[in-house]
């Protein structure tokens, strides 16, 4: 056993719990599990070991010359930024690539450090020596030139919008509180200690604790979408020594600071302390999360005042977003892989073209020589063709009506949408409407739906009107509401106890506009406000609280006011109930529950209503044989299930509970624990009132989409910030989750130990989904990063509840990393923008929370289902298309390279060219470059038949229309259709040279255009425009090529029978192979064509 626990150590982790259940010290010891390390080799070095040691020499001289500054805790002194001990960043927001001196150096590095372009630069230079000059200047440089000013134009344009977008956030003013009074300075201006004052509607510039408000229950919303992608509003609460200062002025009067613990990536959590240093005793308060407010929030209501504690690259919002970087696509490295083949082949041949010459004379100037006549072998108009290709594939995705508004931000990696193996999306705005609708009130022995909520309505109405003739007449009832059936009576009072409790059990916050023309200043807002139901609108933490409230108020019971210390309701009748709230437990992830204390002012009655998650309120309700079962039922539709419940307290027992939690709330030590054990005193025995079921809408033909992209072969993950349980309930709803699909809920973990544990206990489940939170996830990856991600991608689909940011993005490196496939990211708020700039395919959605994710994304869409068809069909056809047209042109420059060798090796091995000037830029662009470029409007299926049948997509990540076996096919038609054209030229010319020039070369070209009719799938009436002129341009050439082509001798019908039966030897057998090869072995696709 000793042994057995030694060698525990070296064990990433076990199949099963025997052997690591007898010491568990064993666990804390556990290391991070080993990958195998790659032997530091030749082979090491020559597969790309010089590149990371390259990158780690520059990356380590850049960390010497510019040392990234250490983060530490900070004093902030109120409205003082001159007393700040160190220097702080910039409040400048930069999403800028380049600057002046960079962008040109920088540009046309991201071109050169890929093989195939910086091969193009070489040859082109050399014809600046005499010795190696074989054609035209022109002719080299002149498809380069092309690339490279396609490429810094568009790079110049994309950096100035950037340039605007990030001058327009800069330039935006703010009032800054000095001791002069107010002034306005730019957000780049705002540094750390400054007093910023922030309106409604406005955007916070930089990260400040929040001191005072205008409103007056001292607490303010703001909007969170773009800081971590919910819609919901947030509460914060303004320091209350500051609150209680009388004028805004008092700030400059008192000395005071705060100490800020230093910058986090953390959203979720602040750590810091408020000090007044002149009253007597200091006075100190405790900051947290709900004292913040971070940079990139809005204020929702009223006008707030804070101090800056954190700017620029230091802030919260800035910290969790990612660098962007430039994206390259997956076929793009296969082809510059394929490239280095092809150059090995040019470099092999020019050896063996040396060595059979005798190695006579300076045989290294007959070795260059023949490397640039060979040179066409990688041809240079590859880049022209395949950018232009994409930018062809770009427009026909904007041009598609069937996915409107779709926008193509980065047109360098359109064939990347169809290789997609993983698809991360946000929930929220992206699968969601984040629209709460309420659907169903369950009480036990009835349940009510959509339909029937007028039923709710009138009970609502019986009971508050039977409530107020008692309180306004001291007779009894009239008799018919008497004699009317007891049941009756028992299932209103029910309905209407139950309403009531939803309608007092919230956070929500009724809020009334100004009147138009107001005065605006906070001491006539209350006169200015319009108290009428239109003007009305509801603020909370969460969008489930507002429609439960807003689903009251359809009712008949409506929130009219509320504040720290009270709350009102209206009955259908207009009559005022007035309650006190005496005590507030908010929702915590751990309790998934929230409670509230309420006097009822009229009978002083003393009420605990609670509502939460079935989970936990199941053990705290009284013995029930119904709720396990409808919730489950609900939850099975989709629905957001709530258990509401209640207790009536004594006068006695609230202030005996009231007094236990006050002194437990002054314990220094354990102060979670023992709040949370004096409120289980009163959480025992409650009446269960009801369940209530609230719809989260999905977005519009969600359901099929998935559907789709998962018959396509795509993995769905789900990163969202929402809780554990709406994200499970939206997975299950969307079908993201089957639903006779198992779900893995990964327990919580925060040691090494607990995440061996849980990563076993999950090893044994299969064919389940995995729902993870963000907390576990961290500890997880700290500890057993390759096994988890190992497990979860063997999951049919992943949950990530709670994750920041900066995790989404870190998630996608790691699958990128482990899996080496292709991902996309998909999502609307800012929040996403890390995320979509790491995949290697981004997909930004234009919704309510704002067009950060649009624009930061590659590809910009209006609706989530439009992923679909961007994906199956336009995301196939750009990679096939892109798959064949590549192949293509490296068989056009083969072909003709093929004829060089023949032809230099009959002359005695000279190094001299086949063909000269005119002819090699010809036969590159205007006599093929339309035929070959025509390939882009290829498709072997109809779009509408690759929606019907998505399992074609699936195809595409194997590569196949891409590799080295389809680039083997095409060197060998080369070489064939090579060898026959030059030797049948040979063979059949007579006399004078310039015959053999203008039999192989129209052969060449009527070669070249068949080709492209054989590897046509589909025609297109551009195509066949495209054939035939270029062939019309070839023939009217002929008449001003004298100077290489015998005119007389090309007119003749000798001519035109050689170049027949040459062009018939070279093409014909292709076609025979073609028609063979279908009959026998015909592709997916063509089982689908009629």
């Amino acid at each position: 056993m000793e042994d057995e626990s030694a060698h525990l150590d070296e064990m990433p982790l076990m199949m099963s719990e025997e052997g690591f259940e007898n010491d568990e010290s064993d666990y804390h010891s556990l290391p991070r599990a080993r990958i195998t390390q790659r032997t530091h080799g030749l082979e090491w070095f020559v597969c790309g070991g010089w590149k990371f040691l390259c990158t780690s020499c520059c990356d380590w001289l850049i960390n010497v010359c510019q040392r990234k500054r250490e983060l530490r805790a900070r004093t902030v002194w109120l409205g003082h930024p001159e007393k700040c001990e160190e220097k702080h960043p910039r409040n400048s927001i930069k999403n800028q690539k380049y600057n002046v001196f960079t962008f040109i150096p920088g540009v046309l590095y991201e071109q050169f450090k890929f093989f195939l372009n910086l091969y193009f630069l070489v040859v082109s230079c050399s014809q600046f020596v005499p010795a190696l000059k074989i054609g035209y200047l022109y002719t080299y440089w002149a498809p380069l030139g092309f690339v490279l000013a396609v490429t810094i134009t568009r790079e110049a344009i994309d950096e100035f919008r950037r340039f605007q977008r990030d001058k327009e956030v800069n330039s935006q003013l703010y009032s800054k509180l000095t001791v002069r009074g107010k002034v306005q300075v730019k957000s780049s201006d705002i540094q750390v200690g400054d007093l910023i004052i922030v309106e409604k509607n406005q955007r916070v510039p930089s990260d400040m604790v929040f001191l005072r408000t205008s409103e007056k229950a001292g607490s303010c919303f703001i909007r969170t979408d773009q800081l971590d992608g919910e819609t919901d509003w947030k509460l914060k609460v303004a320091v209350s020594c500051t609150q209680r200062l009388p004028a805004l002025g008092d700030l400059f009067s008192i000395n005071a600071y705060v100490h800020a613990q230093k910058p986090l990536l953390d959203i979720h959590s602040f750590e810091g302390t408020f000090t007044r240093e002149d009253s007597d005793p200091p006075i100190h308060e405790s900051l947290s999360i709900e004292n913040t407010l971070w940079a990139s929030t809005i204020v929702a209501s009223g006008t707030v005042i804070g101090v800056v504690i954190y700017t620029g690259k230091e802030t919260r919002s800035v910290m969790n977003t990612s660098n962007p970087k430039n994206k390259v696509g997956l076929l793009d490295l296969e082809l510059n892989q394929l490239t280095k083949a092809l150059f090995l082949a040019l470099v092999a041949l020019s050896v063996v073209m040396v060595t059979l010459q005798g190695f006579v004379g300076p045989w290294y100037r007959s070795l260059f020589r023949f490397l640039l006549l060979f040179s066409y072998i990688i041809p240079i108009s590859l880049r022209v063709n395949l950018d232009m290709g994409k930018a062809a594939y770009g427009w026909l995705i904007m041009a598609d009506g069937s996915i409107p508004g779709t926008v193509v931000r980065t047109s360098t990696i359109p064939e990347e949408l169809g290789r997609l193996v993983y698809l991360l999306t946000d929930k929220t705005g992206t699968l969601t409407q984040n629209e709460m609708v309420f659907k169903r009130l369950h009480l036990g022995t009835v349940s009510y739906g959509a339909d029937t909520m007028d039923e709710i309505q009138r009970h609502v109405r019986e009971c508050c009107s039977q409530l107020h003739s008692q309180d306004t007449s001291s007779t009894p009832p009239r008799k018919a509401q008497s004699s009317a059936p007891k049941v009756r009576k028992s299932v209103s009072s029910r309905v209407h106890e139950a309403v009531k409790a939803i309608a007092l059990c919230h956070n929500v916050t009724p809020v009334y506009e100004p009147r138009a023309g107001g005065t605006g200043d906070a001491e006539h807002a209350e006169v200015d406000q319009d108290f009428s139901d239109e003007n009305r609108t509801y603020q909370a933490a969460s969008p489930d609280e507002v429609a439960l409230v807003q689903w009251t108020e359809s009712v008949g019971l409506t929130l009219v006011n509320r504040d720290l210390t009270s709350m009102q309701l209206r009955t259908p009748s207009g009559q005022i109930l007035t309650y006190s709230v005496l005590q507030t437990f908010p929702f915590t992830s751990e309790g998934k529950r929230m409670g509230v204390i309420v006097r009822d002012e009229s009978t002083a009655e003393i009420t605990f209503y609670m509502k939460g998650a079935d989970v936990a309120m199941s053990a705290i309700v009284q013995y029930n044989d119904w709720l396990e079962e409808e919730c489950g039922n609900m939850a099975r539709e989709g629905l957001r299930t709530l258990v509401v419940a209640k207790r009536t307290l004594t006068e006695e027992q609230y202030q005996d509970f009231e007094s236990r939690h006050a002194q437990a709330r002054l314990s220094v030590h354990d102060r979670a624990l023992k709040v949370a054990a004096v409120l289980e005193s009163l959480e025992r025995d409650m009446q269960l009132l009801c369940v209530t079921g609230v719809e989260d809408r999905l977005q519009e033909h969600v359901r099929p989409t998935l559907e789709t992209l998962r018959n396509a072969g795509i993995k769905i993950w789900m990163l969202t910030g929402d809780k554990l349980e709406t994200a499970t309930c939206i997975a299950k709803s969307s079908h993201l989750v089957s639903r006779t699909q198992d779900i893995h809920v990964f327990r919580p973990v925060t040691s090494r130990g607990e995440a061996h544990l849980e990563l076993n206990a999950f090893r044994r489940k299969h064919d389940c989904a995995l729902v993870i939170s963000g907390d576990s996830l961290e500890v997880c990856l700290r500890y057993y990063e390759h096994e988890l991600v190992e497990l979860a991608c063997q999951c049919p689909a992943v949950v990530c509840c709670r994750c920041s940011p900066t995790q989404k993005a870190r998630i996608v490196q790691l699958l990128r990393q482990h899996t080496h496939r292709r991902t996309c990211a998909i999502g609307d708020g800012g929040n996403d923008v890390s995320m979509i700039q790491a995949a290697d395919c981004g997909i930004g959605i234009e919704g309510k929370e704002g067009k950060a994710a649009s624009l930061a994304a590659d590809f910009s869409i209006r609706r989530f289902e439009h992923v679909g068809r961007l994906l199956v069909v336009h995301g196939r056809s750009s990679y096939k298309r892109s798959a064949a047209l590549g192949q293509f042109v490296m068989h056009r420059g083969l072909v003709i390279s093929t004829m060089q060798a023949v032809f230099s090796s009959v002359f005695y091995f000279a190094s001299v060219p086949l063909y000269q000037g005119f002819l090699m830029v010809g036969y590159a662009t205007v006599y093929t470059m339309f035929p070959v470029f025509s390939l882009v409007l290829d498709q072997d299926v109809k779009p509408e038949m690759a929606m019907l049948y998505p399992e074609l997509y699936k195809d595409l990540t194997k590569g196949r229309s891409l590799s080295f076996k389809t680039f083997l096919i095409w060197v060998l038609i080369s070489v064939y259709q090579g060898g026959i054209l030059m030797y049948g030229a040979l063979v059949l010319f007579e006399s004078e040279f310039v015959h053999v020039v203008a039999i192989s070369f129209t052969a060449l070209v009527l070669t070249e255009l068949l080709m492209v009719a054989l590897t046509v799938r589909t025609w297109h009436w551009l195509m066949v425009v495209a054939e035939f002129l270029s062939l019309g341009c070839y023939v009217a050439s002929l008449a001003f090529l004298n100077e290489y082509f015998d005119v007389a001798f090309i007119t003749t019908m000798t001519f035109l029978w050689k170049v027949s039966a040459i062009t018939v030897v070279s093409c014909l057998p292709l076609y025979v192979l073609k028609h063979l090869k279908r009959k026998l072995s015909p592709p997916s696709y063509s089982k689908l064509t009629p």
